[in-house]
């Protein structure tokens, strides 16, 4: 028999509850208490969700490096190819009455001086006729010797009366005529030894053999082609072929880099002549450079230069800030507002200090330096000043 007290109603104990019945109690506690907790956290969640909804969703802003260039010197340069040549070639030939070639004496690329025998020429015949006028000379001698001893003893005669004064005047025009005579013969020899030495092919000043076209036993004449030629002092140039608009610029001095073609080596060398006309067809002039002999430098072969014409002030950027499309090339600058913009530029010489910008910036603006590529026009950025090396 079951028992229990209540007040105003509620049961307060209950005595003799049997275990089944505390059981579902509790299960229904556990489960109200489980309830209950899911509803916080839901309530909790939505709270967090409105916050986050009226804060809007977050914005990743890049993160750019940018550069503001100001000015900087830079040279301006003018670019050329043109053929290698030496600067003065002497082409060498026969002087003289030419004929049988019996020696050469030298190779292309062999340095000679001034006067030395290149070549020779069979020179029997002109060895005799210079034999025989050697032995005129000294029989006009002897009629000059012989002449001048009678006018001798004729003077001496003259004070005993054997001898009259137009004997001695007689005399006195023999003896001249023999001393004319010898003179004349000496310079027969003279001009002969001078023929006979022209038949010596030698080299009119100091420089380089470039190139032989003679051998031993060929036949050669007065006026034929060039037996050889040379490179005076081995100096040699380059002949740049210039565009009519950087032919002003080019000054003769102005320095210049030759890199031989098939070369890595660039040789320094000078402007010494500019040309004064321009070639009506291909609109070009020429300029010629002095460089000095090296070996890898060969007339005949092909190079380009670079000519320092002068210099000036001009923003230099990296080669990754600078952008090109089918309107031509641009940079992107950082506006006051970490805004992006497009800028085009004008794009000058090219070297390693950087690009030199001839126009399109000024140098104080901030410019991107890198991943223009990702960037559109008018995205915000936030810019990061470039580390100096």
């Amino acid at each position: 028999m079951n028992y229990e007290t209540q007040v105003l109603g509620d049961p307060v104990m209950v005595i003799g509850e049997t275990d089944a019945r505390r059981g579902r109690r509790r299960l229904l506690i556990g489960a109200a208490i489980a309830i209950l907790l899911v509803a916080i956290a839901v309530w909790v969640s939505m709270r967090g969700g409105d916050k986050a909804a009226s804060q809007g969703p977050a914005v990743q802003v890049p993160v750019v490096t940018v550069t503001v260039p100001g000015q900087s010197v830079v040279a301006r340069t003018v670019s050329a190819t043109g053929s290698l040549a030496a600067r003065v070639d002497m082409p060498v030939g026969v002087v003289g009455e030419g004929g049988m070639v019996t020696r050469v004496l030298v190779q292309p690329g062999d340095w000679v001086r001034a006067g030395q025998v290149l070549a020779s020429v069979e020179r029997s015949v002109q060895t005799e006729q210079v034999r025989s006028l050697a032995a005129q000379v000294e029989v006009a001698r002897a009629d000059a010797k012989l002449a001048q001893a009678q006018l001798d003893r004729a003077k001496a005669l003259v004070s005993r009366g054997f001898i009259s004064a137009a004997d001695i005047d007689q005399r006195t025009a023999t003896r001249d005529q023999a001393e004319a005579r010898v003179r004349v013969a000496q310079a027969q020899l003279a001009e002969q030894r001078a023929r006979t030495g022209r038949l010596d092919i030698r080299a009119p000043a100091a420089g380089l053999v470039l190139t032989r076209a003679v051998e031993p036993g060929q036949i050669v004449q007065a006026g034929g082609s060039a037996l050889f030629r040379m490179a005076k002092g081995g100096e040699m140039e380059m002949q740049a072929q210039v565009a009519e608009s950087d032919l002003s610029t080019v000054r003769p001095g102005n320095g210049a880099m030759v890199t031989p073609i098939g070369s890595n080596q660039a040789f320094a060398g000078r402007v010494w002549q500019v040309s004064p006309v321009v070639d009506p067809q291909s609109r070009q002039g020429i300029a010629r450079i002095a460089i000095p002999y090296n070996k890898a430098i060969r007339p005949g072969g092909f190079a380009s230069a670079t000519i320092t014409s002068g210099s000036g002030n001009a923003p230099l950027l990296p080669e990754s800030a600078i952008q090109t499309d089918d309107k031509g090339s641009y940079v992107y600058i950082v506006n006051a507002s970490n805004q992006v913009e497009r800028r085009n530029v004008t794009v000058g010489q090219v070297s390693d200090a950087g690009v030199a910008m001839t126009g399109g910036v000024t140098g104080q603006e901030k410019i991107v330096t890198s991943a223009g590529a990702f960037l559109t026009p008018g995205q915000k950025v936030k810019p990061e000043a470039l580390k100096k090396q």
